[in-house]
């Protein structure tokens, strides 16, 4: 087995492919000790212990090659030309009978526990103990090595496992299309990610969801709708979630069973080795690493969660078990970028304030304080104890700090000099821009506030005219004292923050729609134009896609709002 995968020439064969495999989950952490031999485990039941349960994925009949990320490939060493390859885009439409040695032929999938805005939940879990939480349709297939950096596969929407609930364990299109082309935008964009691999598509088998009628202004969906299942896989160093670090740790505290602490422990270290393996000495104490641990999350959690309000993005829905331990962006269902710009912007109709757009930093510190509750008992209750608690109580100065450096690399400022931030989030609000447009047309550092019109929603009165103007005369004193004079370089320097092309749901829409009737060509063009966001594309290209939401998608559903279902 190689412990990395190199070719001087692309990788075009399943066979050379498998030779990067190292499963280091399976291989050091415990699978629960009531799981099937063979992995033939796809009924709701509840998971008492162990780190995962071996799953063997439900294919997709007739599966068909819809796209894959070329970036992705490269970084891996694969040729474009595998992802067609019949062998290879069976075992990523779930069949793992082909896949050949040393793959294996049982994927596995993991639990982990539910708590919204740091209150602990079980009564969603069909069982009311908490036993049936975890990856209900997501199936992890592959883990292994290219060109010295480990990766792990999972298919989304592999089918059913023991934490499916009694769902069908499938994945539309349309959310496949949606999480497949987000990842590839998040990494184009500079944001940590998981990212996307490939996406096929069934021929064949279709399931009914939830939706929205053409036109509907409805807040939830109002028909059922027939829709392709596909599965798309995405890739990450790791899935390790808060969530899951939480579930152990519930059941140290609860002492659910003798080896408890044990699993708590084992599934921590696992956490620092594939995450956090070359930061953390692990010649320390082990107190001495988790308090390292800590820091080390805290400050990828603040920094990721700050650079989401820098591009627009919003979560939805950023539960402890959406939460990557690894301080990256993950799941993306009911996420949306902002368009126009509201604080409370919030697309997933499940949501709420506590999930919207500006409250994200506040979810993310919630989010971090469950992540140090389940480490707590690993400490015992002296000095490391009151240094863990220290980088705790700190988690809101640091997220204050790395604010303040996005606003003010948006702004072209330094973080001294943002006294004119509120002013202009309150015209932003009043006036109805585009949040995208607006620091776009911005990073140009025009004269004239007319200038800037171009991501207004509506025209202003000569009253605000005017505040802008003055607004913006203070702004560029200040960016000319922060740039030694130097506005070009400012510019330069804006533009490489603030995007040019944006996530636009009602021009993602029409991609999954025509997808569903077998026309890729849509998802593929998004795909090349939102790889290179901070570019001054083509002209066709700014004509199509950089431009004001129209205002018959205003409160639409499925594009201004939408359910989760997928």
């Amino acid at each position: 087995m190689s412990d990395n995968l190199e070719h001087t020439k692309p990788v075009t064969d399943l066979n050379d492919f498998a030779q990067a495999a190292d499963y280091s989950l399976v291989e050091n952490l415990t699978a629960d000790p009531e799981a099937t031999d063979d992995g033939v485990d796809h009924t709701p039941r509840q998971v008492r212990s162990g780190h995962f349960v071996p799953v063997k994925p439900t294919p997709i009949p007739d599966p068909e090659y819809v796209s894959h990320s070329r970036t992705l490939f490269e970084e891996l060493g694969l040729s474009d030309d595998l992802a067609q390859d019949e062998s290879f885009r069976r075992v990523f439409s779930g069949d793992l009978s082909e896949a050949p040695s040393p793959m294996k032929s049982t994927g596995w999938a993991t639990g982990y526990a539910l708590s919204i805005y740091g209150t602990e939940y079980t009564q969603q879990c069909p069982f009311q103990t908490g036993n049936g939480y975890g990856d209900g349709r997501a199936v992890s297939v592959f883990e292994g090595k290219f060109k010295g950096k480990r990766w792990e596969m999972q298919l989304k929407g592999g089918g059913t496992t023991p934490y499916c609930r009694g769902a069908d364990g499938r994945a539309v299109l349309r959310s496949s299309v949606r999480e497949f082309l987000a990842q590839e935008f998040m990494h184009a964009l500079g944001i940590p990610t998981s990212r996307s691999l490939t996406l096929y598509v069934s021929r064949s088998e279709t399931v009914l969801r939830p939706w929205y009628s053409e036109g509907s202004k409805s807040f939830n969906p109002d028909i059922m709708t027939t829709n392709p299942v596909a599965i798309s896989t995405r890739v990450a160093p790791s899935f390790l979630r808060v969530g899951q670090l939480e579930l152990f740790a519930r059941r140290v505290r609860s002492e659910a069973h003798s080896r408890a602490r044990e699993e708590l422990q084992m599934i921590v270290e696992h956490l620092m080795e594939r995450e956090y393996g070359e930061e953390i000495d692990r010649d320390q104490s082990f107190e001495t690493q988790v308090i390292e641990l800590a820091k080390l999350f805290r400050n990828r959690l603040t920094r990721l969660v700050a650079n989401w309000i820098r591009v627009g993005y919003c979560q939805g829905n950023f539960n402890s078990d959406n939460c990557a331990a690894g301080g990256f962006t993950l799941d993306y269902g009911p996420f949306g970028f902002c368009e126009l710009f509201d604080p409370e912007f919030q697309p997933w109709t499940g949501g709420g304030l506590h999930f919207s757009f500006l409250n994200q930093p506040n979810a993310a510190l919630v989010n971090f304080e469950m992540f140090c509750r389940a480490l707590r008992p690993l400490l015992g209750d002296g000095k490391a104890l009151q240094e863990f608690e220290d980088v705790r109580q700190a988690s809101p100065l640091i997220m204050k700090k790395e604010l303040e450096m996005v606003w003010a690399s948006k702004l072209g400022l330094d973080t001294q000099q943002l006294e004119l931030l509120p002013s202009l989030l309150r015209l932003m609000i009043e006036t109805g821009v585009d949040y995208t447009i607006f620091f776009r047309e911005l990073s140009k550092i025009p004269q004239s506030a007319s200038a800037l019109e171009k991501s207004f929603y509506k025209k202003v009165a000569s009253e605000q005219s005017d505040r802008w103007q003055s607004w913006l005369d203070q702004w560029r004193e200040m960016v000319l004292a922060a740039n030694g004079a130097d506005l070009e370089a400012a510019s330069v320097r804006m533009k490489q923050v603030n995007p040019k092309y944006t996530w636009r749901e009602w021009l993602v829409a029409p991609a999954y729609q025509q997808a569903a009737e077998g026309n890729y060509s849509l998802v593929r063009e998004l795909q090349e134009v939102l790889s290179r966001p901070y570019d001054e594309q083509s002209a066709e290209v700014e004509a199509k896609f950089y431009r004001l939401k129209p205002m018959e998608y205003f409160d639409a559903g499925g594009i201004s709002q939408y359910s989760c279902s997928s």
